[in-house]
C-alpha cells in the first residue's frame, strides 16, 4: 500500500516519482487521463530492456519496443525526434543495451517538463495526497 512519504517524495523530484514503488503505476493511470500513458510504458520498458543480458532476449525485446513505441503508426507511437529515431532503425539489427538510450532520454524529459508538473496540480495527485493525510490523523 502506498504511504503518505512515499507521495510527498513525489513532489521533491520526477526521478523520485518514476523510481519509488508504487510511482510508476500511479503515474501511469494519471498519464491515461492526459492520454501519454504510453510515455512511462517506453520509459519503464527501456529501464527492462537495459538489464537483458542474453543476446537472443535484447533482440526480440528491441524488436517489440521498436514495432510498439518507435515504428511510424506504432500503435502505442512516443513523441521522439526524427535523428533519435533513425539512430534506432539503424541500430536495430544489432541491438546494443544502450541502443534506446536517446529516445529514452528525449521522453523522461518530455514526461519531467510537461506532464509531471500538471500531475503535481491535478485533483488526482492532491486527492490522493489529502486521502492519505486524513487516514493518518
Amino acid at each position: 500500500r502506498v504511504s503518505l512519504e512515499e507521495v510527498l517524495q513525489w513532489s521533491q523530484s520526477f526521478e523520485k516519482l518514476v523510481t519509488s514503488k508504487y510511482g510508476p503505476v500511479i503515474y501511469k493511470t494519471y498519464l491515461k487521463t492526459e492520454h501519454s500513458d504510453e510515455n512511462i510504458e517506453f520509459w519503464l520498458a527501456c529501464e527492462a530492456y537495459k538489464k537483458i543480458t542474453s543476446q537472443r532476449k535484447r533482440i526480440s525485446m528491441a524488436k517489440k519496443l521498436f514495432t510498439s513505441y518507435i515504428q511510424p503508426q506504432a500503435p502505442k507511437e512516443i513523441n521522439i525526434d526524427s535523428p533519435a529515431r533513425k539512430a534506432i532503425i539503424r541500430n536495430i539489427q544489432e541491438p546494443t543495451q544502450s541502443c534506446f538510450d536517446e529516445a529514452q532520454r528525449i521522453i523522461y524529459m518530455h514526461m519531467e517538463r510537461d506532464s509531471y508538473p500538471r500531475f503535481l496540480d491535478s485533483t488526482f495527485y492532491q486527492n490522493l495526497k489529502h486521502s492519505l493525510q486524513n487516514n493518518g490523523s
